[in-house]
């Protein structure tokens, strides 16, 4: 029974929701309101996928960024990115049918996100997803955020399942090298449409039919 996966871990932005650009554009409106900008370029190779305050964190040691102006722009950060998700977020009919039939055929379903809290919660409501997951994981129920591990040996170990059990999916560098370190299977997707039913099946095949040869 150990090449048998019995839950399918998400990461959210990405993955489950086209909101990548929302993130970005939201810092950068936040940040220049003090004459600051990440670039496309910047965010596609060092900061994506990374927790808000990550990159400020970075953007004081790299740019000048005062510390002091963290948490104000943090906040208006999120502020922004709510303002999208409430206008942009809507269900995709793919995923709801992968969820729906993933739950039904039995396997537990989480999602993994260096989001916070409330952003989760309001995007996978409002995509139609919250039903069907067992549990969300945020950055502020860890200390560090992906690339660091923590996130997901958490999940795992929320789920009382081995690493070999689970699937991870993930799409960009930072979520890869978190999820590969946890021990889990990792399905590495392109973008949110790679994230359907078919896919995923066929992965899961793919792993446990790999376990049985390796018997």
């Amino acid at each position: 029974m150990n090449n048998k996966i019995k839950a399918v871990i998400f990461d959210m932005d990405g993955v489950l929701i086209e909101a990548k650009d929302w993130h970005y554009e939201a810092l950068n409106q936040a940040l220049a309101l003090f004459g600051l900008e990440i670039t496309r370029h910047e965010h596609l190779t060092t900061y994506d996928g990374l927790p808000t305050r990550e990159k400020l964190i970075m953007l004081s040691r790299d740019k000048g960024l005062s510390p002091a102006l963290h948490d104000f722009i943090n906040e208006m950060k999120q502020q922004y990115t709510m303002d999208m998700v409430y206008k942009y977020c809507k269900p995709m009919f793919h995923h709801e049918f992968a969820l729906s039939r993933l739950k039904q055929e039995g396997y537990k379903l989480a999602v993994a996100s260096n989001s916070i809290k409330n952003s989760i919660s309001v995007m996978m409501n409002r995509a139609k997803l919250a039903d069907y997951l067992d549990f969300f994981i945020s950055n502020q129920d860890v200390i560090k955020g992906k690339p660091d591990p923590e996130m997901y040996n958490l999940a795992i170990t929320r789920l009382d399942m081995t690493p070999a059990e689970c699937v991870i999916v993930e799409d960009n560098e930072n979520g890869i090298r978190a999820a590969k370190a946890s021990g889990a299977h990792v399905l590495e997707v392109a973008t949110v449409y790679d994230v359907n039913y078919q896919n995923i099946k066929q992965f899961i095949n793919m792993v446990e039919s790999r376990g049985l040869n390796h018997d």
